[in-house]
């Protein structure tokens, strides 16, 4: 039994047969009968509707619970929660607020876990993210991707899959905001506070919210803190000349980015989005074989 709680919870073969298999057209229905638990502690747009659907495509049945039916260490601890949908499901996903929830539902569960967002890793956005890189660029090996702005979840799993296919991760984030030095030692990175040296000369350029969900008590401080970090088209012309745009959504025009340059033709955005059905499949088919 394998559990997803990050992106290097894989091998570097595991991880190109996950993008391998999402790659596949016409998928067989290795989940025919079988149930999928998905628990969204926090609300969704893009994980909830392609986690689902990858579990239509592959013949399973997804069972998605709200918060306020779970109740997540309020109503039920995690660990009582990942025992009991175990009797009933053979594959179940979180996405909760902190990663010790996800952490502990994985400990106590009897079928694989995914985690489908926590505040420490996304590694089903990365997942997609590798998977429209690859298709972009090709060999990702030496190939370049500029992080700017907070090293959040998603910079952390990034930095994580980046390693297990050879890509480098140049990081600029303002003081106080870097990601953890557990993720940053995954790989040769750069860390900077300047956003234009780690744009210089990259294939890709990846921006986030500065404030994510649960932080909106901080987005006064945030906006202040973040000033000079918006990916505009300045910016994106430091990069290489047929660089790509990536944001994992939802975005906010004028804060982090340019409409210029999310809504302009470098921007990969919305690849980005469909990918997670197709890399959440293929991940799926995988677990499922283990």
């Amino acid at each position: 039994m394998r559990h997803l709680l990050d992106v290097d919870d894989l091998s570097v073969a595991e991880l190109a047969a996950v993008l391998d298999l999402a790659e596949q057209p016409d998928p067989p229905p290795v989940l025919a009968g079988k149930g999928v638990g998905l628990v969204f502690q926090k609300p969704s747009l893009r994980t909830r509707v392609s986690m689902e659907m990858a579990v239509v495509q592959l013949g399973g049945h997804p069972v998605s619970l709200q918060d306020f039916e779970v109740g997540l260490d309020r109503r039920e601890p995690a660990g009582d929660v990942g025992r009991v949908l175990s009797r009933y499901c053979d594959l179940l996903g979180a996405r909760v607020f902190s990663h010790d929830a996800v952490a502990r539902l994985a400990a106590s569960a009897t079928v694989p876990v995914v985690n489908l967002l926590s505040d420490q890793a996304h590694p089903c956005e990365v997942l997609g993210d590798l998977l429209v890189l690859r298709r972009r660029l090709g060999s990702l090996a030496g190939r370049t991707v500029a992080w700017v702005g907070d090293g959040n979840n998603v910079c952390q799993s990034l930095l994580a899959g980046a390693a297990l296919v050879g890509l480098n991760v140049a990081v600029a984030c303002p003081a106080g905001y870097e990601p953890s030095a557990a993720s940053l030692a995954h790989a040769g990175s750069l860390l900077t506070h300047d956003p234009a040296e780690a744009v210089d000369g990259a294939d890709a350029v990846y921006t986030d919210v500065w404030t994510s969900m649960g932080q909106e008590t901080e987005a006064v401080d945030r906006r202040r803190d973040f000033s000079g970090f918006t990916v505009d088209d300045a910016l994106m012309a430091r990069a290489r000349p047929d660089a790509v745009f990536l944001h994992c959504l939802p975005a906010h025009r004028g804060e982090e980015v340019a409409a210029s340059v999310i809504d302009g033709p470098a921007s990969a955005v919305w690849d980005q989005a469909e990918a997670r059905l197709h890399a959440q499949r293929g991940l799926l088919w995988w677990l499922s074989s283990q």
